[in-house]
C-alpha cells in the first residue's frame, strides 16, 4: 500500500500532506461528451429547450462545480482557483465539454477540471431529459496536467 498516496500504512484513507511542497503554477484540462439525437442538438442550438439556455447554464454549472470540488471529493484539498473555463461545443449528435482550470498551489487541479466537465454534462442531461431519453454521458478524461515553477518578482 506504500505506493497509494491516499492510503496509510494500515490501509486507511487519508488526506495527503502537501504542506512541504513548493507552490507551482498548476493547469489541467479535461473533456467529456454527451451523445443525443440530432433533434435535441437542434433544440439546444436554437435555444428552444423549456428549461432555458442549456449551453450557458451548463458552463456556469461546470465553473461552480470546479470551485466546490473539495466539498464533493472527500480527500481533495480546497484550492484557490485562478481560472476556470468551461466550453461546450455542439456537434452532430453530441456535445463535447472541455474545461481548463489553473491555480498556484501545492497540489494539482485535475480533479477540479474533471468535476467541471462531469457537472456540465450532468446539467445538459438534466435540462434535456424530457425530450431525449437515450442520451449517454461518457468518455470523460484528463487531457492535460501541467505544473510549472512560479517566477518570483
Amino acid at each position: 500500500m506504500d505506493n497509494l498516496s491516499h492510503v496509510d500504512g494500515e490501509g486507511r484513507a487519508r488526506m495527503v500532506n502537501v504542506g512541504s511542497k513548493v507552490p507551482q503554477r498548476r493547469r489541467s484540462r479535461a473533456q467529456g461528451t454527451i451523445t443525443m439525437s440530432e433533434g435535441t442538438v437542434a433544440l439546444i442550438a436554437e435555444n428552444q429547450m423549456k428549461k432555458g439556455d442549456v449551453l450557458t447554464v451548463a458552463e456556469i454549472a461546470g465553473i461552480q462545480a470546479a470551485k466546490r470540488t473539495a466539498e464533493l471529493i472527500p480527500l481533495c484539498h480546497p484550492l484557490v482557483l485562478d481560472k476556470v473555463a468551461v466550453q461546450l461545443c455542439l456537434e452532430a449528435g453530441r456535445i463535447t465539454v472541455t474545461s481548463e482550470v489553473e491555480c498556484v498551489g501545492r497540489t494539482g487541479v485535475e480533479m477540479e477540471a474533471l468535476t467541471a466537465v462531469s457537472v456540465a454534462l450532468l446539467t445538459v442531461y438534466d435540462m434535456c431529459k424530457a425530450v431525449d431519453k437515450a442520451m449517454r454521458i461518457g468518455d470523460i478524461y484528463l487531457v492535460e496536467k501541467v505544473k510549472e515553477d512560479v517566477e518570483e518578482s
